[in-house]
């Protein structure tokens, strides 16, 4: 459905809206916003592409000198959130960052998927359509309300209440994201204590990363509400499962056919998926940094923990990064399973459409599914298979992003400089760092 600025005004008028929300998302992945009065006035502007903020101030976007930037809204991402104060009702809308001289922002996350689903057409496909499984943790707040480590429940995979005593507060984040036109397909309780996971419909890339950002912070304002904090860090706890967000890809044509589906192909895939699978193989280890941007993410891709570690594929198997579920038909689609929720998605979906499309371009042929379990292999069977791991370090993972011309291409100069540069910062700050883990170690040994 198309949503007009007269649908907006009307809201604006009949729902008592007092306050805006103009929300984009940094390089890190942080959604932003720029609360403005919900006046005529303001609404003037907003359609007229006139609301201006202060570039220079956000994370990798512009120097002082070049401050101004430009907040074009997508108003088919309207929405008026079910919360509020006694300062007044608020709502949002989802931003495109420009430059002064109308131009598309090179740094905007949501800007460069946007460049990459052009290709995507001019490769002659449609639509790049995408459904993720994010997870998150809920843990208590201490009598300060600041976050603990201490979870509110002692569930496992699918329990449910009195084990799972999280149980309302997954039921109040799928009624809120329901009212703000979320299709839910499912909730519930994770395989590690205190984890959870909401699943929601598939849609075209671009949307389904806006989703992303709104559904985190959904999860993260009922949370609060509850006496909790969600989050999405890829492993907050030592020696359980830490949180993924599978994507579950699939390209379509014009006429509305998923072009990945094949009956008479090889597991009932066609030619072009398995070429897309053999792109995103090719590419792994170089856009790991993107999709699984932080030092902690590395602390979760390790054997025994359910996330894949091993550039491998497979149909049902899920110990490889990559499975094919068993849907077929328009449902059919591609699982990367190594992705965690703190990626940018808008940068973690243009990385993995571009390398797809790699594979599709150059007609590359994936290698065998790997059907067994490749935790129990030895090295000189992985090594057998062709099977190659996983970057172990953030540090070892900028190393790779920045020697792979695919990826950097899909990311753009701007966004490559400021997201090394920050991993740089970020990566040193922790090599300096003496962790208790070294104390206990060392601190008698020697």
């Amino acid at each position: 459905m198309t949503i007009t600025a007269a649908d907006i005004r009307r809201d604006v008028k009949e729902k008592d809206i007092k306050f805006l929300r103009l929300m984009f998302t940094d390089i890190l992945g942080t959604l932003k916003n720029v609360e403005v009065p919900a006046t005529d006035e303001q609404l003037d502007k907003l359609f007229e592409n006139k609301m201006m903020f202060d570039g220079s101030s956000i994370e990798g976007f512009v120097r002082i000198n070049e401050s101004d930037m430009y907040l074009y809204p997508d108003l088919d991402t309207w929405i008026v959130f079910p919360w509020g104060d006694e300062y007044g009702k608020v709502a949002g809308v989802i931003c495109d960052v420009y430059t002064p001289e109308g131009e598309p922002f090179a740094g905007d996350p949501r800007g460069v998927l946007k460049r990459n689903l052009k290709k995507m057409e001019d490769a002659g496909f449609a639509s790049f359509n995408l459904g993720p499984e994010p997870e998150f943790f809920l843990f208590k707040l201490n009598e300060n309300s600041e976050p603990t480590l201490e979870v509110n429940d002692k569930g496992g995979y699918f329990d449910l209440a009195p084990t799972d005593l999280a149980g309302n507060t997954r039921r109040e984040i799928v009624n809120v994201l329901t009212g703000l036109g979320f299709e839910v397909e499912a909730s519930h309780h994770e395989v590690a204590v205190g984890q959870h996971e909401i699943d929601f419909k598939y849609a075209n890339a671009l949307k389904a990363c806006d989703n992303i950002q709104l559904f985190k912070l959904v999860v993260k304002t009922i949370a609060r509400k509850h006496g909790l904090h969600a989050t999405f860090m890829a492993k907050p706890k030592f020696g359980i499962n830490g949180s993924g967000m599978h994507c579950n890809m699939s390209l379509f044509d014009a006429e509305g056919q998923n072009v990945f589906a094949d009956p008479a192909g090889d597991l009932g895939l066609s030619d072009v998926a398995h070429s897309f699978i053999a792109g995103l193989l090719k590419h792994a280890y170089n856009f790991t940094a993107i999709t699984n941007p932080t030092v902690n993410s590395y602390k979760r891709l390790v054997p025994g923990y359910e996330a894949p570690v091993y550039v491998a594929w497979a149909g049902r198997n899920r110990s490889p990064l990559i499975r094919v579920p068993a849907s077929r038909g328009m449902s059919t689609r591609v699982e990367l399973r190594a992705v965690d929720p703190t990626a940018n998605p808008y940068l973690a979906l243009a990385v993995l459409l571009a390398s797809g499309l790699d594979g599709v371009k150059n007609n590359l042929e994936a290698p065998e599914a790997i059907e067994s379990n490749i935790y129990v292999m030895t090295e000189e069977e992985r090594k057998a298979h062709g099977i190659t791991d996983l970057p172990s370090t953030l540090h070892n993972a900028v190393k790779a992003l920045r020697e792979d011309d695919v990826v950097i291409e899909a990311l753009g100069n701007h966004v490559l400089t400021s997201f090394v540069e920050a991993k740089k910062i970020e990566w040193a700050s922790y090599a300096q760092f003496v962790t208790q883990w070294e104390i206990d170690n060392y601190l008698e040994l020697y």
